[in-house]
């Protein structure tokens, strides 16, 4: 069996790829299940709890956010990162790094990012396609968590600073002392706090630009969205991460070639 294990899957962009590798594995006839420590992802793909992973010689794990000793059974070992300085593998230890058998990065900025000598593979994050019907009015949007790194309130300024009279963000606040000091900008009058939406195309409908402004992305699905379904897209240089977008039939060749399984 395949195991995805994270120690985050909440929502987010971590969250959703390894939601549609799963899935994606298992339309293509490989048994995987995603472990993860939160809930959000149980109903949207053979998920389960950390509690129960229970790994086996037999299991081909790829693991997230988390690190796993070298000793813990497993039939092969592929760390997949989507992140850059939330999880610094220059700061892991010998032994830690042992833990792998591959790296898996989801775009080359991101692996040079890291650059440790480590064997790795670069595979893009699925991007599906969204039929939404852009919002017929004057109404931005923000996407992503309410936090430091993802400077939502300089998305914001941008927005009204063009003269959108309604922004709203769609996201979770993940960071309360940043959200309180810019509540000037997060709590503004013509802000719409959403929350997070798992309907994308009831999501993009109700706007017809979005605003980025991160200060680093490892893949940018935002972008991407945009890009495929023509949703004007505003971002910040910071905002890109050079990734590439592949089919779904490629990115799984890809993968079964990492995971050393047949196609």
């Amino acid at each position: 069996m395949i195991k995805i294990i994270s120690s985050w899957s909440n929502p987010g962009g971590s969250t959703v790829a390894n939601i549609r590798l799963c899935n994606l594995l298992n339309e293509n006839g490989h048994d995987c299940t995603f472990y993860g420590h939160h809930a959000w992802h149980l109903d949207k793909c053979k998920g389960d709890t950390l509690d129960n992973v229970n790994p086996s010689e037999d299991d081909i794990l790829i693991s997230h956010f988390l690190t796993i000793g070298p000793e813990i059974p497993r039939k092969r070992h592929i760390l997949t990162l989507h992140e850059t300085n939330l999880f610094p593998l220059n700061a892991l230890t010998k032994y830690q790094l042992r833990s792998w058998d591959a790296i898996h990065y989801v775009s080359n900025s991101q692996r040079k990012f890291h650059s440790v000598n480590y064997p790795y593979e670069v595979i893009p994050n699925i991007v599906y396609k969204i039929d939404a019907k852009f919002f017929d009015g004057e109404v931005a949007g923000v996407i992503g968590s309410i936090d430091e790194h993802k400077q939502t309130h300089i998305s914001i300024q941008r927005a009204l600073k063009d003269g959108y009279k309604k922004v709203k963000v769609f996201g979770e606040i993940t960071d309360i002392g940043y959200a309180t000091a810019q509540k000037e900008w997060i709590y503004h009058d013509n802000v719409e706090l959403m929350g997070h939406c798992d309907d994308q195309e009831k999501m993009y409908s109700q706007i017809n630009k979005v605003y980025h402004s991160s200060k680093r992305e490892t893949f940018n699905f935002i972008q991407a969205e945009c890009s495929q379904m023509g949703m004007p897209y505003d971002g910040l240089d910071s905002s890109r991460s050079g990734a590439v977008y592949w089919d779904q039939e490629r990115i799984l060749d890809k993968w079964l070639d990492l995971l050393q399984l047949p196609s």
